[in-house]
């Protein structure tokens, strides 16, 4: 059965399309559920802006991606912005990353 840390490990190859920062780094994924019989995964997220186009993009990265999981049949992406994603959100490799390119 799929575990949170194969889904979390999926996600850190979908990128933020402008930054080129995984999404997990990022601190915008902010809650993974698996139902018990594993066919079932929830990813609950956030932008980092409120009108940010690239949500579609991810969205479907993000289903392909963990879709590509052994026994993962369904897969659901919840947006949220409660709480607003901020840059202290992001991991240190993130930051140093994100400090270096901007």
């Amino acid at each position: 059965m799929v575990t949170e840390d194969q889904v979390r490990d999926v996600l850190m190859g979908v990128l933020d399309p402008e930054i080129q920062i995984d999404i997990v780094n990022l601190g915008m994924v902010y809650g993974i559920d698996i139902s018990e019989d594993g066919k079932q995964v929830r990813v609950v997220m956030t932008l980092t802006t409120m009108g940010c186009p690239a949500f579609d993009f991810l969205r479907d990265q993000i289903v392909e991606r963990v879709k590509g999981l052994p026994g993962v049949e369904d897969v659901e992406v919840e947006l949220t912005f409660d709480p607003p994603w901020n840059k202290d959100m992001m991991s240190e490799e993130a930051k140093m990353v994100f400090r270096y390119l901007f």
